[in-house]
């Protein structure tokens, strides 16, 4: 579980990301969790935004994910949300 004070980090550092995923109307699939799972792993901390030809809930779309993928939703905003998980091995950020 994240501290207020590591959420806060990651937040920081997630202003200066740009959405590296987009779900569409296609929802969530087995291939999207896939490539998400795919990306967490090299980044640790991406942003997803859903776009507005998707009819799902980006706040429901990001708790789906978290559980799908084992990561934290650090911060949802709109139809943007960012998530993280730390790695097995040689973390790239170091939480405070």
């Amino acid at each position: 579980m994240l501290t207020s004070k590591q959420r806060a980090y990651l937040r920081a550092l997630g202003n200066e990301l740009d959405p590296v995923f987009q779900i569409g109307k296609g929802g969530l699939s087995e291939e999207i969790i896939d490539q998400l799972d795919a990306v967490l792993e090299a980044r640790e901390l991406i942003k997803v935004k859903v776009l507005k030809s998707c009819l799902d809930d980006a706040g429901e779309l990001a708790d789906e994910v978290a559980n799908a993928l084992d990561c934290h939703v650090v911060q949802k905003i709109g139809k943007s949300f960012l998530l993280y998980r730390k790695p097995i091995e040689e973390p790239k950020i170091q939480l405070p």
